[in-house]
């Protein structure tokens, strides 16, 4: 379990955090994934408990919700119903999960009605992204010459899923609408200064790497987007008044922003397909810029990941993380601490969204894995999919059951 302990302000928060333990328990090697239950499963959420309340304009359809049907009851079965579907290993305790959160709800036709809207909002959601072409296969053939990615070492995994960047986004339209400009050239003095720096403190023996940034190059290695601003955004609503209406939506256009960033940047990866830094450092005799030093034995302090450098999926799921958090919280004044069981001493506390988005791009220029403009073109890239998401959908509606004003 991520985030620093147990923060539930409803049921939606709730199910946000049961989603997330379901996901990493299923599918703990596959972050996009991950992502893709997440955003599934919380858009489901907002349908059903906006078909009730009726703040937001909808995301797809509407379901029909007979007045007085309990908004909680469907939450809590559209969650439960997506994570059934999505992660049936799990069935079990999904299952108990749901029972117990349903049983504080006295029963009632408010329940029954409230239950039948859950049902219908995740049926809709998941029949909407069953071709949304996460598996469709791609060919993929690696590059051979100087700049461009190739398997890494020690393990030399195969590339993976390098067909994500043309899977179906939610908000953008595709993904190449924010694809990045092209990366420095390899004989640019840029590219020099950053292939430097990860040469010098990126190295897996590096002397030059302060222990501070070695403990976060270790955690940020394991945690991805689920373990990091899930549990950012559920322990700063706690500390606010806010209802479930307010935490459906912020889960919904939250999730949506990081998996559209995600396509955004595997779009953007196998467009350029790009060298890992410990390929660039092996073969930097190749790169024809007399600036660089090869080093043949060289190793990434963390794993390297298996598919292009450029840009940084970190940075870019963590720029549109960042760009709907402080949409919703404000930039600053938040108490928010973060743990991974796999990397059970460190804890990392932080205040604003900024501090843990700078840690992650020094975790992955100190872990070895990334350039700096890496970081710099992700997190760019991941703030233009954010904000797009939040201009684009689930806004006020303008006539919502209860007559607001937009």
């Amino acid at each position: 379990m991520s985030g620093f302990t147990p923060v539930h302000a409803d049921v939606v928060t709730e199910w946000n955090e049961i989603m997330e333990q379901t996901a990493l328990a299923t599918t703990p090697d596959d972050p996009l994934l991950r992502a893709r239950t997440a955003s599934i499963a919380q858009l489901a959420v907002f349908e059903a408990v906006n078909s009730i309340v009726g703040d937001y304009q909808p995301y797809d359809v509407e379901v029909e919700s007979p007045e007085g049907a309990s908004a909680d009851a469907a939450a809590i079965v559209a969650a439960h119903r997506v994570l059934s579907k999505l992660h049936p290993q799990r069935t079990a305790q999904l299952d108990a999960a749901r029972d117990q959160s349903l049983a504080t709800i006295p029963n009632s036709a408010a329940k029954t009605d409230g239950i039948a809207v859950g049902i219908a909002a995740a049926d809709a959601i998941i029949a909407l992204r069953a071709t949304d072409g996460v598996d469709a296969p791609v060919s993929y053939k690696p590059g051979s010459e100087p700049g461009e990615y190739r398997s890494t070492p020690p393990d030399h995994t195969p590339a993976f899923r390098p067909g994500l960047g043309q899977v179906a986004t939610f908000v953008i339209r595709n993904g190449r609408q924010f694809r990045s400009v092209p990366p420095p050239g390899l004989r640019s003095k840029q590219y020099a200064h950053d292939f430097d720096e990860v040469q010098r403190v990126g190295e897996a023996g590096s002397t030059q790497r302060p222990p501070d940034r070695t403990q976060v190059a270790r955690f940020y290695e394991i945690a991805d987007a689920d373990s990091i601003y899930y549990p950012a955004a559920r322990q700063v609503i706690a500390t606010r008044s806010r209802t479930l209406s307010e935490n459906a939506r912020l889960f919904a256009v939250l999730s949506m922003a990081i998996w559209d960033s995600a396509i955004a940047c595997f779009e953007t990866k196998y467009h350029f397909n790009l060298w890992r830094p410990v390929t660039a450092i092996r073969e930097a005799q190749s790169d024809g810029n007399r600036r660089t030093e090869p080093d043949a034995e060289w190793l990434s302090a963390v794993f390297t990941p298996p598919f292009p450098s450029y840009p940084s999926g970190h940075a870019s799921f963590g720029g549109a993380a960042r760009a709907v958090l402080e949409d919703e919280f404000g930039r600053d004044g938040h108490s928010i601490t973060l743990t991974h069981p796999a990397v059970p001493d460190i804890v990392l506390r932080y205040t604003t969204f900024k501090q843990i988005t700078d840690d992650v791009d020094d975790a992955r220029i100190f872990g070895g894995v990334h350039y700096r403009f890496d970081q710099e073109a992700g997190a760019l890239q991941g703030k233009s999919v954010g904000e797009y998401v939040l201009q684009h959908a689930l806004r006020p509606a303008c006539a919502p059951k209860h007559r607001k004003r937009c």
